[in-house]
């Protein structure tokens, strides 16, 4: 009605751009609806191709396939073509991740991702067999009994590794700094997990939290270590070797030591998977000195928590850079047993940027070896220059009382660890710096 009146009291000129502009806008909303049209055509025509090449595979397969396996087979197939992270959770996955994430679980305790379309270790767990048996982080597993992992996806070679305790597992290394692969044999068992331990550096009074991957235990127990030792000059956060876990648990953990300020954010294609994690003023518990340590098996979780900690300025981060894992997975249920592990977003850290590919610098770059120490003229020494004398000076260090005990008092941190891990050594040292007023 508008345009109508509007064309009325145009001269003829301006009649015809008129026209004309209705006739682009008609044809406008024509290719627009054709488009629609075109992509239903083609929607319609790409499912029916997958139709199509469901019954050839169920009729001309050479093995026999029953149609449920077909259409779990095409399921995964789309799953891990999406990104390394994505998969379908068949019934024993889905148990399998649902008991992970609980603390308990079978295998080697080993945890694995895809870089560079290889199977890679982003870090074995403490005490777990692959630990004793010397897997380390960033080892790319060639085979696994045998058996070539190119083109395997993780649920598979999770699969592979995990079975019946006290059987082994062979699997085949390469190592950066090695000549050539390896086989290391290890002998699966239960893998109970302590997400967090403490210990109390006793000569400078200061509380060392190991967390080693982040399960529904972990906001807890670390506020609980906290609030144990009130009195301590600082706080050593050692995250390296932790593959990550619950995301809530981070946030959670991060939490314990600001009071203010956005955590984390996560952004997706969909707005409703945006949101923005903001510390909570009551779950805050203390502002003691914090070093937060890192290396190469750092991921995921352990990233939000290390990066989101240096980006509000609370911690300095010490050790190498971690292993680059920020996206986000969200466990969509199939049905009652089955389920899609989806990436839906990518985390931002408060300073807006990524970590995905790009992981957490750490403000102070160490890498792992032994702490330098001192002869009796007063020179100094690296372990890569003398290893055996650097050996025997660390073997001279007259342990003190509560160090003759420790294998009773495993709470406390002998002078001896601390020589044996630069890293620490360092983080300790930043944290008495951080104490000079």
């Amino acid at each position: 009605m508008i345009l109508k009146i509007w064309s009325l009291k145009l001269k003829k000129k301006n009649f015809f751009q008129a026209f004309g502009f209705v006739l682009v806008l008609s044809i406008g909303l024509f290719t627009t609806l054709n488009a629609k049209q075109n992509s239903e055509a083609s929607r319609l025509e790409a499912l029916a191709k997958l139709t199509k090449t469901i019954a050839i595979v169920e009729k001309y397969y050479v093995d026999d396939q029953n149609f449920t396996q077909i259409i779990d087979k095409t399921i995964a197939g789309l799953m891990s073509n999406l990104d390394a992270h994505s998969s379908f959770l068949d019934e024993k996955a889905f148990k399998d991740m649902q008991i992970q994430t609980s603390g308990e679980f079978g295998g080697l305790g080993i945890t694995v991702g895809m870089k560079d379309g290889a199977l890679t270790v982003i870090a074995p767990i403490d005490d777990t067999p692959a630990f004793k048996a010397g897997v380390k982080s960033g080892d790319v597993i060639l085979r696994i009994d045998g058996n070539s992992t190119i083109g395997i996806t993780i649920d598979e070679a999770v699969s592979k590794m995990r079975g019946k305790p006290k059987t082994p597992v062979n699997i085949t290394v390469v190592r950066k700094g090695e000549k050539k692969p390896f086989d290391l044999t290890i002998i699966r068992d239960i893998i109970k997990v302590e997400s967090v331990q403490a210990k109390l550096i006793k000569d400078d009074n200061i509380l060392y939290l190991r967390v080693t991957n982040f399960d529904q235990h972990v906001t807890s127990k670390a506020r609980e270590f906290i609030k144990e030792n009130p009195n301590v000059k600082g706080i050593v956060l050692d995250l390296r070797n932790n593959p990550g876990g619950l995301l809530n648990q981070a946030v959670g953990l991060a939490n314990l030591f600001i009071d203010k300020g956005i955590i984390v954010s996560q952004k997706g294609r969909s707005k409703e998977e945006d949101e923005n994690y903001i510390a909570d003023p009551s779950l805050f518990v203390t502002k003691v000195p914090l070093v937060v340590l890192v290396n190469g098996g750092s991921a995921s979780a352990s990233e939000i928590v290390s990066g989101a900690l240096q980006d509000l300025k609370r911690a300095v981060v010490v050790g190498e850079n971690t292993f680059g894992k920020g996206s986000v997975q969200i466990v969509m249920p199939i049905d009652k047993t089955e389920a899609l592990r989806l990436t839906v977003a990518r985390y931002y850290l408060p300073s807006g940027r990524t970590i995905q590919a790009v992981g957490v610098k750490p403000d102070v770059i160490v890498y792992p070896g032994k702490a330098p120490t001192e002869d009796e003229n007063g020179f100094s020494l690296k372990e890569s220059d003398l290893k055996q004398h650097l050996e025997s000076e660390l073997n001279k260090i007259e342990p003190k009382k509560d160090e003759k005990n420790s294998k009773e008092n495993k709470n406390i941190i002998t002078q001896k660890e601390i020589y044996d891990d630069i890293q620490l050594k360092t983080a300790i040292d930043t944290i008495k710096i951080l104490n000079i007023k």
